[in-house]
């Protein structure tokens, strides 16, 4: 089972940016050298479940994304991306779950908010606050790339929020039903493994 430790890198910014600065942490190998940890570094260690596909990302807020396979009989593949946007930055937990339910409607284009399932729990000591919802994808990208909005029935989405003392991840995992279904447990896995290390 490959292993990823998540390492954050915060950084002072030498001029003021309207969006605000940080480096967003890169992912290493646990056998690759770690660099000394210092008052603004930590880890956040996740470990990726056997079959799931790592891609480059493919924007600098996005620490780590993955390709998991299609189940059968579905068209497509589902994707799972990690980001990070530094301390205090990303929004609040409560903001970013109504963005994420936003972005799935229900049959007839009403809102998902009723049918959404949210849960809360500590995992090795971090806060997980998780959203379970289905419908059609009607969104885009968080931490935008400009993708073009989507119509896509028959979709499921995981998404969460994991709170270190180095700032909020934000996952999400979206895909048709069945697919993401097919990796519900590979999901669970993965958020449970979370560990940060300072």
């Amino acid at each position: 089972m490959p292993e990823f430790n998540i390492r954050i890198n915060v950084l002072l910014c030498a001029a003021a940016l309207s969006i605000g600065c940080s480096t967003p942490p890169t992912v290493v190998s646990k056998n690759e050298p770690q660099t000394a940890a210092s008052s603004t570094r930590g880890d956040l260690k996740l470990k990726a479940p056997d079959g799931w596909i790592s891609e480059r990302p493919t924007s600098n807020m996005r620490v780590s994304q993955y390709q998991l396979p299609a189940a059968e009989g579905d068209s497509e593949p589902a994707s799972l991306v990690v980001y990070y946007f530094g301390a205090g930055q990303g929004g609040s937990v409560d903001a970013n779950l109504d963005r994420w339910i936003g972005q799935m409607q229900s049959p007839g284009g009403g809102s998902s908010k009723d049918k959404a399932k949210t849960d809360t729990t500590t995992v090795n000591g971090l806060k997980v606050t998780l959203l379970d919802v289905s419908g059609t994808y009607a969104g885009g990208d968080m931490g935008g790339g400009g993708g073009s909005a989507q119509s896509k029935p028959n979709f499921r989405m995981r998404a969460g929020v994991i709170e270190t003392p180095k700032g909020a991840y934000f996952i999400k995992l979206i895909g048709p039903e069945k697919t993401v279904a097919r990796w519900d447990q590979g999901f669970q896995d993965f958020i449970k493994s979370a560990e940060f290390k300072s």
